[in-house]
């Protein structure tokens, strides 16, 4: 496909995603029982439509639930935005899709599905089953095919962007004169991250650890791009941190456009979607009474029966139902291109970057915001767009989800950013941030040690908050501790094998106890979560926590970019063998730690995880802060 080593490989590993994405699909639909696929959180079945409705563009929207609507789901894998099909489920080994889709919300005790297309079978009955399974997104891999392709081939500006990213020329960086004003407060490495943004002639990196302000610095960066006259291409991977850059930019004296299926968008922020703005357009106003023209026309020639038109006229019926369907088009293309013609910033995911709809418009500069949780080759989408690009993220939390074991042994899960950073260094093109505002300074000192280098330094606002501080909330040794460690070793408290998961129900319990503790000094259920590395574990705290309404309980990878007042983790791993699994990726116990603003209560086998550097150091840490206990204390 290509010629480039390096888009060879990105192409090689694109193709061994596809086809581990199509293989477990097949596989979840061929093969496994609806008990197994939710065991591991893959899918979800027995449900009921309980509304249709539509929105924007004729989409349906079907909210579906259990049989009793006010029982929780099970926990699943699925997200807003996940591509889906629907099925009946009624027990057949080999399913039949009738319908595709996408998430449009989750929330406990329902889902909402957005269907591009359907069947009519769907509807036949009130009391027929349903399932949702994740489906591979073939529109996503051609689009990132494509842009290996479009790289490869690059010309002018283009290509020396290309050739910098690749390692082949030095990255270039002009004399910048600083912004008189800034529209919001930001610290001196936020001021220098986008100074040294909006002086990078190829690309610059801004390095954004947990809670230092990533999003309010990027949201800044593109204010200011766009005062002094630059256009702007904001993306991200997923459509969540698309839509927080969008809310910082909602109330902005610019125009600023969303693109992709509104049924991804906030509900908040749909009235800036494409969809929604050409909806409002006066010429599709136009186009609408065309489009009924044009139906009563068609209905008119296929209604001819018994009365013989003249010669030629039902013909002439639907040429002019045709001639006017065609003038509709025009005039909703005319539309949307107006609206992107005097948009100074558009934002879109990724993979969402349409070129139907953008066709060959460019960019003064493409933002990548959250770069680190792509695949490289979703990121070269917008690059054909603009000669300059500036990523944001953090590579030391979780890298993208890669579905190939192969793919991600050979290196698919290294991001772009964090491959820079490695060629090039972190000093001559990132900016690291440095102030962190969500977290009590003992919970962020082990991280900032152990991987940014002792730099993270908390803002007074945040340095020595505690659960305790909250109105709400008693005052109790509990409510006073900031960091804790509960070591099981000892215990006996093993894990225990579940297919291709892992639990522990005896840590599980003791989480539970811990939970019901705070929840007694008046903590609210929805200012905590419960966090776990492994999917079964999260079903059994589910089970176990299943009375305590707007608890939060997901995996480590489901909560990254979330904050709660306090956190629990559980980390599962307790065996004689001192095998910690993935738990050996340290960004995951990164993403962990970082969630909890006033406290972090760690649950784990010290005598499993304590033969680890990372853990061995983070033990210590607790102890040095008087915060180690055991499972007897």
């Amino acid at each position: 496909m290509t010629e480039s080593p390096h888009f060879k490989k990105l192409a090689r590993w694109l193709d061994m995603e596809s086809k581990a994405e199509d293989d477990r699909f097949r596989e979840r639909l061929e093969n496994q029982s609806m008990k197994d696929i939710e065991k591991n959180g893959d899918g979800l079945g027995a449900l009921v439509i309980r509304e249709e409705d539509s929105t924007v563009g004729d989409i349906i929207l079907l909210t579906l639930t259990l049989a009793d609507p006010n029982q929780r789901l099970p926990w699943t894998r699925l997200r807003v935005g996940t591509p889906i099909v629907i099925a009946k489920d009624d027990g057949q080994k080999k399913v039949e899709p009738l319908g595709k889709g996408l998430i449009s919300k989750l929330r406990d005790n329902s889902i909402q599905i957005a269907l591009q297309e359907s069947e009519e079978e769907l509807f036949e009955s009130s009391k027929d089953r349903f399932r949702i399974d994740p489906s591979p997104n073939d529109v996503s891999m051609r689009r990132q095919r494509e842009a290996l392709i479009a790289a490869e081939g690059a010309k002018g500006p283009f290509k020396n962007l290309t050739q910098v990213l690749l390692g082949e020329r030095e990255p270039g960086f002009s004399v910048l004169k600083k912004p008189r004003t800034y529209s919001v407060p930001l610290n001196e490495n936020q001021q220098k991250a986008i100074e040294m943004a909006l002086s990078a002639e190829h690309f610059s990196i801004i390095h954004g650890p947990p809670g230092t302000g990533k999003t309010t610095t990027v949201v800044e960066l593109i204010r200011q791009a766009v005062a002094g006259g630059l256009s702007v291409l904001a993306c991200a991977p997923s459509h969540t941190a698309v839509d927080n850059l969008l809310a910082g930019l909602a109330d902005e004296d610019f125009e600023v456009v969303r693109l992709g299926h509104p049924a991804r968008v906030t509900e908040s922020l749909r009235d800036l979607s494409l969809t929604a703005l050409v909806a409002d357009h006066s010429d599709v106003k136009i186009a609408k009474k065309l489009r009924r023209e044009a139906r009563d026309l068609r209905s008119k020639a296929s209604k001819w029966s018994r009365n013989k038109p003249e010669k030629g006229e039902k013909r002439q019926l639907w040429r002019e139902a045709k001639e006017l369907m065609h003038e509709a088009r025009q005039l909703e293309r005319q539309a949307s291109d107006s609206i992107l013609d005097t948009a100074r910033v558009l934002c879109s995911t990724l993979t969402g970057l349409n070129d139907r709809i953008i066709r060959d418009r460019e960019y003064d500069i493409v933002v990548i915001d959250e770069a680190c949780q792509s695949v490289e080759p979703a990121c070269w989408i917008p690059l054909k767009r603009s000669h300059r690009v500036i990523f944001a993220g953090d590579h030391l939390q979780l890298p993208p989800t890669i579905i190939s074991p192969e793919a991600e042994r050979e290196g698919f899960s290294i991001s772009l950013p964090e491959r820079l950073i490695a060629h090039y260094g972190a000093e001559k093109v990132s900016t690291r941030l440095t102030v962190q505002y969500r977290m009590n300074e003992a919970i962020m000192e082990f991280p900032s040690i152990e991987l940014y280098d002792g730099e993270l330094v908390a803002a007074e606002s945040a340095a020595h908050r505690k659960l305790v501080d909250l109105e709400h909330v008693q005052e109790s040794p509990l409510t006073n501790e900031v960091a804790v460690f509960v070591d099981t070793a000892g215990a006996g408290w093993d894990e225990v094998l579940d297919e291709q998961s892992r639990s522990n129900p005896e840590e599980g319990e003791r989480i539970a106890l811990a939970v019901q503790a705070l929840l007694d000094t008046g903590l609210k259920a929805e200012e905590m979560a419960v966090i776990t590395p492994y999917s079964a574990q999260v079903r059994w705290l589910r089970e176990r926590l299943s009375g305590v309404q707007n608890l939060e309980i997901d995996t480590v990878d489901g909560f990254q970019g979330r904050e709660k007042e306090a956190i629990f983790i559980s980390l599962v791993r307790s065996n004689d063998r001192s095998d910690i699994g993935f738990l050996s990726d340290v960004r995951r116990m990164n993403v962990a730690l970082t969630r909890a603003r006033r406290k972090v209560y760690v649950l784990g086998d010290s005598a499993t995880i304590g033969g680890f550097p990372f853990y061995k150091n983070m033990l210590e840490y607790f102890d040095s802060l008087n915060s180690y206990q055991t499972v007897w204390d």
